[in-house]
């Protein structure tokens, strides 16, 4: 265990890397006053300690040092950076810091420090995303310290007990991660997503960690032979660049073969091939770029439709980049992406970066007209729906048959569109024809479908319907149905299904019922993030009640597949199917079955036998 001398000396130590960093970019008198507040903080947090046992000092001083060195920012959100909890945990007053450091430094931790009411409109997490984001309004530094706070507090949770874990990271994947992603701060939010995904599911992290590295030794020869030849091709051109080859992170191929319904084997594209180059003096970014583009499809075959331009069509983001699909001699399409030095830098650090003030007030003053319209609605949960549906999406045009506009975010479903033509058509919408061909109603849109609903009377809003929507008034008006459902004391998630044996949360309901959900669910994700103090630990356990899933099947068809299949699930384990459906088509049948299990460990003894039987390929869990 570290001595109080011991921990002097890495407090002063860590605080002159923040210095160290700071200094080629601030005058003598803003050092000072950096120094100053390293010792306001280090005098204010002298009695405090971390759950680790180490002096609070120490998270201080690593928010600031996220905001010197990762998000290089400037003097005064540095200055916060040491302070931003000052205010809250320590006597200590906002006057105070206005007269030592100045009303700007004041502003910033008055934005940081999470606001104490006898009540609160909602929740106190769901308060404290209102007023950053109401920030903005007026200045978008205090989002950036408060992501290097959140970025170091993922760093570190390991020492919190699993639902204070959960809590945290439940709102880091709901809130502080997709608004990384949409300052541009790429590498920020694929940490977070990563560390809450880490935490919220850490045998998922760990299984697909695993895959990964087995992958990566496995593949290491191939690939690093491509790397090679695209590198020896660029020098014999005499493109000055760096080329590197990374595996995507666990969240991101987890994400992608829930997208796809791939498991990990079958998943395209696990790991990429990085270019980052230097501009030539008597060429631009565009140039240089198309240049390495053009060598590099002379020397390898080019997928055809493979080449997505995002340097003349940026991401919303500011995100910039020439990808592009080529063939390496093992025989597998390669994807690569083509940067620029300050691309590669931009995709650190986001906005702060942009070298053109016209494209940030742009985007700032997009997300200002957004809060005013927000601002029209309920301020509580409601309000934090309608801002990640309308404020990290894009906006798309729709019609109707009669040619009627109807504007909608990014990623609405026919039931969004539903519901904005009236609330009684999307209570009761059946299908779809999306330009004319038949539809489900939680499909996605796309710019420019005409879509035409049918309904049905029977037909009633359910929970999972709730997970196929995304604007605030579809949402409000399947919430508003659904509340006046008398709910039983006890709930299973209808939206994930959970059996026993799985990592499971409990949430506690207002009626005092409990609801169990899976720990990737993405409503107990989005319930961490506003309602943390209603997670409860549980021990879901089996209770002899059988419990339905389904399963989908891959294999090479063969005579007498199905009874072996049968025979496998009828008489080896002795169950009973309640549902089967196949189809075959070029040789390879796809099958879904369905039955009831006790446990999730039976469940994956029962798909691992059915995995042994010839010609199967791939065996998974079916969730609707």
């Amino acid at each position: 265990m570290e001595t109080t001398q011991d921990y002097d000396a890495i407090i002063a130590e860590k605080a002159q890397r923040v210095f160290d960093s700071m200094k080629p970019r601030v005058s003598d008198a803003d050092m000072v006053r950096l120094k100053d507040a390293f010792e306001l903080a280090k005098e204010a947090h002298s009695s405090q300690f971390r759950k680790t046992g180490e002096p609070y000092i120490l998270h201080p001083i690593a928010v600031a040092t996220i905001a010197a060195g990762e998000l290089r920012l400037d003097v005064n959100s540095v200055i916060a950076a040491f302070l931003h909890d000052v205010v809250e945990d320590t006597p200590h007053s906002i006057e105070e810091i206005e007269a030592r450091f100045g009303d700007d430094v004041a502003y910033l931790v008055k934005v940081l420090t999470k606001p104490e009411k006898k009540q609160y409109a909602t929740t106190k997490q769901v308060d404290n995303f209102k007023q950053m984001l109401n920030s903005m309004q007026r200045d978008i530094r205090p989002i950036f310290v408060k992501l290097a706070d959140r970025l170091h507090n993922m760093r570190t949770l390991s020492s919190m007990k699993s639902d204070k874990q959960m809590k945290i990271a439940g709102e880091t994947d709901y809130f502080y991660a997709p608004l990384a992603n949409r300052l541009g701060l790429y590498y920020v939010k694929t940490e977070l997503e990563n560390l809450s995904f880490r935490f919220r599911c850490p045998h998922d992290y760990k299984e697909i960690t695993r895959l990964i590295e087995i992958d990566r030794k496995q593949q290491k020869e191939r690939l690093e032979r491509f790397r090679r030849q695209v590198e020896a091709t660029l020098v014999e051109s005499g493109i000055e660049a760096s080329v590197a080859v990374e595996y995507r992170a666990p969240y991101s191929i987890w994400r992608k073969m829930n997208r796809y319904g791939d498991d990990f084997n079958h998943l395209k594209y696990r790991h990429f091939t990085e270019i980052i180059f230097k501009v030539p003096d008597d060429s631009d970014e565009k140039e240089t770029a198309l240049k390495i583009y053009s060598i590099l499809t002379d020397s390898f075959k080019e997928k055809p439709g493979g080449l997505s331009n995002y340097i003349d069509s940026p991401k919303e983001n500011g995100y910039q980049s020439l990808h592009v699909k080529l063939l390496a001699d093992f025989g597998r399409w390669q994807e690569v992406h083509i940067n620029s030095e300050r691309m590669a830098e931009d995709s650190h650090r986001g906005l702060e970066t942009r070298q053109s003030q016209e494209y940030i007030e742009r985007w700032l003053h997009k997300f200002r007209n957004v809060l005013r319209d927000i601002g029209k609605h309920e301020v509580g949960i409601d309000f934090m729906e309608k801002v990640t549906a309308t404020f990290y999406n894009d906006d798309i045009m729709v019609f109707t048959p009669h040619r009627k506009t109807i504007l909608l975010p990014q990623k609405a479903s026919v039931l969004d569109f539903a519901y904005e033509i009236s609330t009684e058509i999307g209570d009761h919408a059946k299908y779809a024809r999306i330009n004319g061909f038949l539809a489900s109603v939680k499909d996605p849109l796309q710019r420019g479908d005409v879509v035409e609903i049918f309904t049905d009377p029977d037909v009633t809003p359910s929970l999972d319907r709730l997970e196929a929507v995304v604007t605030y008034k579809a949402r409000n008006a399947i919430q508003t149905y659904l509340g006046n459902i008398p709910k039983p004391e006890f709930n299973r998630c209808g939206f994930c299904h959970p059996i026993p044996g799985e990592e499971v949360i409990g949430f506690r309901e207002d009626d005092e019922s409990l609801t169990i959900h899976k720990r990737d669910c993405p409503i107990a994700i989005r319930l961490a993030a506003q309602r943390g103090d209603q997670i409860e630990s549980v021990d879901f356990e089996p209770d002899g009640t059988l419990y339905p899933v389904t399963v989908s099947i891959k294999a090479i068809d063969r005579v007498h597949l199905f009874v072996d299949i049968a025979d496998c699930i009828s008489k080896r384990l002795n169950l009973n199917m309640t549902s089967y459906m196949s189809s075959c088509k070029d040789y390879i049948a796809s099958i879904e079955i369905s039955f009831g299990v006790h446990s999730f460990s039976e469940l994956e003894t029962i798909m691992k036998s059915i995995s042994s039987i010839d010609g199967v390929d791939e065996v998974k869990r079916k969730i609707d």
